[in-house]
C-alpha cells in the first residue's frame, strides 16, 4: 500500500512540475513579446511568433486544433484588440497577453467576426483590466 501512494506521489509530483514549467515558459515568452513588440506593434514577427507558441503548447494547441485559425485569423484579431487595447498595464498588454490564455484565445476564436470593441471589452474583463 505504501508503494502504491509513492508512486501516485511522484506523478502527482512529475504532474505539478511539468504544469508549473509550461506556465513559467508561456509567462517568459508572453513578457518577451510585450517587452519585443509593445512599441514596435507592426511588426509582424508577432504574429508569426504567437501563432507558433500556440500550435506547441499542450492547451493551446487544442484550441487551434478546434477553429483551424490561419496566420491571418490571427492578425486580424491582433488588430482588432490593437484598436482599444493599445496600453499596458503591469505585464498585460490585450493584444498580446489575449492570446495566451485559453479562455481568451478560445472566445476570441470563437468570436473572431465581433466588432473591435466588444473582443477587446471582454478579453480586458478576462484580465482585470
Amino acid at each position: 500500500m505504501e508503494y502504491i501512494l509513492l508512486v501516485v506521489l511522484i506523478g502527482l509530483l512529475g504532474l505539478f512540475l511539468s504544469e508549473m514549467y509550461r506556465q513559467v515558459t508561456k509567462l517568459n515568452t508572453v513578457r518577451r513579446l510585450i517587452d519585443t513588440y509593445e512599441h514596435d506593434t507592426e511588426n509582424p514577427k508577432v504574429i508569426d511568433e504567437m501563432y507558433a507558441f500556440c500550435l506547441k503548447d499542450r492547451k493551446l494547441k487544442k484550441v487551434m486544433a478546434k477553429y483551424n485559425p490561419t496566420k491571418k485569423d490571427f492578425d486580424m484579431i491582433y488588430h482588432k484588440l490593437l484598436m482599444y487595447g493599445n496600453f499596458r498595464k503591469i505585464n498585460r498588454f490585450v493584444p498580446i497577453s489575449s492570446f495566451f490564455a485559453v479562455y481568451t484565445l478560445d472566445y476570441l476564436l470563437k468570436n473572431k467576426d465581433l466588432d473591435a470593441y466588444t473582443l477587446t471589452k471582454r478579453t480586458m474583463n478576462f484580465f482585470n483590466i
